[in-house]
């Protein structure tokens, strides 16, 4: 299964494709579009639209995974967001894809473990799943591909489901190496340490 991953923004949009076979997930693609203050927003608006729809055609996932935008102090940030959103699940509705959502903070929990993770964490955690030689970069596309991860341990676990709730342990709290995710996380944290102590031997 391929889960396209979209951290939404009109400045800076994150994308992240991955696939998952058999509980296993790699990393497909992953980049940033940013777009310039000095272009009207109609403008902006359609180069999203037109990557997220190449992004689609090209790799055809079964899922569109979106930050949802849970709450924010500033409310420019906030419509920026919301509109960037709009576009995608335009594409999305288009292709006739289903679409889940999630907050930054649900997103968070189920990378890293708790909802107060730092981008540093998320992203070690996003290059440890997905077997990545490096972290991921930038922040945003990190983001979108936390967001695509978390997505295809939600189809695996709870399919169907179209959108977050607000406390997701308060409705089905989380029983640690219970889901493919979950033993996909254990095992990649397994092989990293087996070859540091390969790589320290050798050295010794």
């Amino acid at each position: 299964m391929i889960v396209l991953g979209i951290d939404p923004g009109t400045a800076a949009l994150g994308y992240g494709i991955i696939e998952s076979t058999r509980g296993r997930l790699r990393e497909v693609d992953h980049g940033c579009l940013e777009t310039s203050p000095d272009q009207p927003l109609p403008e902006r608006l359609l180069a999203i639209h037109a990557l997220v729809d190449e992004l689609i055609a090209l790799h055809e996932p079964a899922v569109v995974a979106v930050e949802r935008l849970f709450f924010s102090r500033n409310a420019q940030t906030a419509f920026a967001v919301g509109q960037a959103r709009g576009v995608v699940l335009l594409a999305a509705a288009q292709h006739g894809l289903p679409v889940r959502e999630a907050t930054p903070n649900e997103v968070k929990s189920a990378i890293a473990g708790y909802g107060a993770a730092d981008k540093e964490q998320v992203q070690r955690m996003v290059q440890v799943v997905l077997g990545m030689t490096e972290r991921p970069r930038p922040d945003d596309a990190a983001d979108a591909l936390a967001i695509a991860v978390w997505a295809a341990n939600s189809e695996t676990s709870q399919p169907g489901r179209l959108s977050a709730v607000k406390d997701r342990a308060a409705v089905a709290p989380i029983t640690r190496g219970s889901t493919g995710y979950e033993r996909a996380v254990q095992e990649a944290l397994a092989r990293e340490r087996a070859e540091a102590r390969e790589t320290k031997r050798r050295a010794g």
